[in-house]
């Protein structure tokens, strides 16, 4: 029964968020107390680093993207073998690549719990991305470690929950995103799509404020650049989420994807 393998493996997701956000917080913290001096170089190389890393991660997402989105365009043209769609979807994610062969070794729902960790190392989802931004820009304000640590607790308990039933949602959605090729494409190009969006739009905006501040740039762009609070970023995300998926169930309904598939 897969129906707990949502929760399993968001325990194990959710625990390489625990410990990076443990990371962050030790380590900008301890540049605060110990390096009084450097805080404002010790902050400015820390968003650096998180800026650069989500942008790498946001355009490693959109390479395997464009691979789905091109083997969508071929699979509405020709025929296409499905072991050739499963190699594709097997490589994509940063670490999803090299742990897609265990994957028969996974016969009971614990046994994704060390693959959920794994999964996690990869840095490729939005809500992981997210949560970490907001761990590191915390750590550089005036909130304590234990405060800190809230962030990443209270991560592991919404995505417990979430995945949990969503485990139990999607054992009935797979069998619909699964019935044919053309479906498993498209609702993987969804899935990255988000993914991709929120890595570059969150890497972008933390290399813009800081190009912004250390070039004392002005004018309207980086005015707004500069207004751009991640509290609210946050909101912002979910409402672009929600959208995505409104738009990509409304063009898989009214464009007929499926009916024209192979036409």
């Amino acid at each position: 029964d897969p129906s707990g393998v949502g929760f399993y493996f968001s325990i194990g997701h959710s625990s390489v968020v625990f410990l990076m956000a443990v990371f962050l917080g030790v380590s900008v913290k301890w540049a605060k107390d110990e390096l009084p001096h450097f805080q404002d170089i010790s902050g400015t190389i820390g968003t650096l680093v998180s800026g650069f890393f989500l942008v790498l991660i946001g355009v490693l997402n959109l390479i395997i993207l464009i691979s789905l989105i091109k083997l969508f365009a071929k699979l509405r043209r020709e025929h296409v073998e499905e072991a050739e769609v499963d190699e594709l979807l097997e490589s994509r994610g940063f670490i999803s690549r090299f742990v897609g062969p265990y994957f028969k070794l996974i016969t009971r729902s614990w046994h994704v719990l060390p693959l959920g960790f794994l999964f996690g190392l990869g840095f490729d989802t939005a809500s992981e991305i997210a949560l970490l931004a907001l761990s590191s820009g915390a750590s550089q304000q005036a909130i304590s470690f234990i405060g800190i640590l809230s962030l990443p607790i209270l991560f592991a308990s919404g995505m417990s929950l979430l995945d949990t039933l969503d485990g139990v949602v999607m054992k009935y959605a797979y069998n619909w995103a699964f019935f044919n090729p053309i479906r498993k494409i498209y609702y993987n190009i969804t899935i990255t799509a988000i993914s991709v969006m929120a890595a570059l739009v969150i890497g972008m905006i933390e290399l813009l404020q800081i190009l912004a501040d250390k070039l004392d740039l002005h004018g309207a762009f980086w005015a707004f650049i500069g207004s751009i609070e991640f509290d609210y970023l946050g909101y912002i995300l979910v409402a672009l989420f929600l959208i995505t998926w409104l738009i990509s169930s409304l063009i898989w309904k009214f464009g007929r994807i499926e009916s024209n598939w192979g036409k």
